[in-house]
């Protein structure tokens, strides 16, 4: 909107005539040049060009050269209150105070202005900010145009002083267009607006998410077919990874078996061998003297190991001692007495590990403790005298009749109990002697011994 305009002075008031016949307080198109003057009185102020532009320089313009000299400079400001007529065209200066005013609305020769133009667009008072805002561009000299460089940087710092005033809270400088450029640059409310892919990074994405989900070719899927095939050295690290593993698993299952299912196993095996020995001497079904190899023929009792295991003929590994039994000692230069011989070695042989282990625990036992032999009309009953912890497998002395290393020097009724050692190996063998001390018939009842 155009700014309001003051009352004429000269006496012609708005809707009558004045003195020159003239209506509406303005001036009369005859003169030459009046209808073009009062054309260009009317322009929006809102639309009028920068200082220094073409049409402020043009002759008789309505921004024209500067103030004249006996204007103080301290009064004259950027702003365009006042306007002096002079001569053809019309100069336009600001002037502050009363001697602005006086001159603002008389003629250079001390008379009333005919025509004063009309005053400049009202405006709100800008922020004051550390920079200046909007300076204007420094002219060119030699053709009077703005420069590019300069115009750059002045607009790039309003657009900071905008940004900042935005964040602040503080209206932007400039115009409505303005501001609503600073809107939409830092969002409606103030705030930073979400940063948004580049659109070049979008088309990126989307042409490669077209390409996946195009079809291959034939030849593209057989490229993609040989690339998804594994290389020599993978198959080979596979082949090895799956040997260890195999062979890992075998051997978990192997311990497994040799350390938990072949004691059960065995106990199963001599548990029932036990217990049809006991049927059979309970039916008087009566046994010859001589037994073949694998015949149980007695029940070895220790109280103190909590050992029950049946006695058979021969120390076969397979037929006997894997089976959980205790082998005897009767074949070949081997051959030891037997338990009812008025004189002579009962030797013995268990497993001292796995397949029922027996006699694991043989070296727990001290001088004195029982070692009792039932057969299907006596108890036997022996004490522990002496052990050999560590003897060479070939050491056979010590099944003598007068064992070897057990400190007896005369013949006797003896019993030796022999297995491996250490624990988990056969290098070598461990030797435990007794002394018989009773012999008790079953129709007596069952010794002290196993009483306890």
């Amino acid at each position: 909107m155009t700014a309001l305009r003051p009352e004429r002075e000269s006496g012609a008031a708005y809707g009558g005539t004045g003195d020159d016949g003239s209506s509406y307080g303005q001036q009369p198109y005859g003169g030459p040049g009046a209808f073009e003057a009062a054309v260009e009185q009317l322009a929006d102020p809102l639309n009028d060009p920068l200082p220094g532009s073409r049409a402020a320089a043009r002759p008789g313009g309505r921004h024209a050269a500067p103030p004249p000299a006996d204007v103080p400079p301290a009064a004259v400001s950027g702003g365009g209150l006042g306007q002096e007529w002079s001569g053809q065209g019309q100069h336009q200066y600001a002037v502050d105070g009363p001697e602005g005013y006086a001159r603002d609305w008389q003629a250079p020769g001390g008379a009333q202005d005919p025509a004063p133009a009309y005053d400049a667009p009202l405006t709100r008072p800008m922020p004051v900010y550390a920079e200046p805002v909007g300076a204007a561009p420094k002219l060119d000299d030699a053709t009077v145009a703005l420069r590019a460089s300069e115009v750059s940087e002045a607009r790039r710092r309003a657009e900071q002083l905008a940004g900042r005033a935005t964040n602040e809270g503080m209206p932007p400088p400039g115009g409505r267009a303005a501001r609503r450029k600073a809107a939409r640059r830092h969002g409606r409310h103030g705030g930073a607006q979400e940063p948004q892919e580049p659109l070049g990074a979008q088309e990126s994405v989307e042409s490669a998410q077209k390409a996946a989900e195009a079809p291959l070719s034939r030849v593209q899927a057989r490229r993609a077919a040989r690339a998804q095939k594994p290389g020599a050295a993978v198959l080979v690290s596979r082949m090895i990874g799956e040997v260890f593993i195999t062979t890992g698993v075998l051997m978990l299952l192997f311990v497994t078996y040799q350390l938990w299912w072949s004691n059960v196993r065995a106990h199963q095996q001599a548990g029932s061998a036990a217990h049809h020995l006991q049927e059979d001497w309970a039916s008087g079904k009566r046994s010859p003297g001589t037994f073949e190899p694998g015949q149980g023929f007695a029940i070895l009792h220790i109280p103190k190991l909590d050992v029950v295991a049946p006695i058979a003929e021969g120390t076969s590994k397979t037929k006997v001692l894997d089976r959980g039994m205790v082998g005897h000692y009767g074949e070949g230069a081997l051959k030891t007495a037997m338990p009812d011989a008025k004189a002579g070695n009962f030797g013995l042989a268990g497993h001292r590990n796995t397949h029922g282990e027996p006699f694991r625990y043989i070296n727990r036992l001290k001088p004195g403790d029982s070692i009792v032999v039932e057969t299907q009309d006596d108890y036997f009953v022996y004490k522990m005298t002496s052990i050999l912890p560590v003897t060479s497998p070939s050491n056979t002395k010590v099944l003598d009749p007068i064992p070897q290393g057990s400190g007896f020097t005369a013949p006797g009724r003896y019993i030796t109990l022999t297995t491996c050692t250490p624990e988990f190996t056969s290098k070598y063998r461990m030797i435990v002697w007794g002394k018989m001390v009773e012999e008790r018939p079953r129709s007596k009842g069952k010794p002290d011994a196993l009483l306890g």
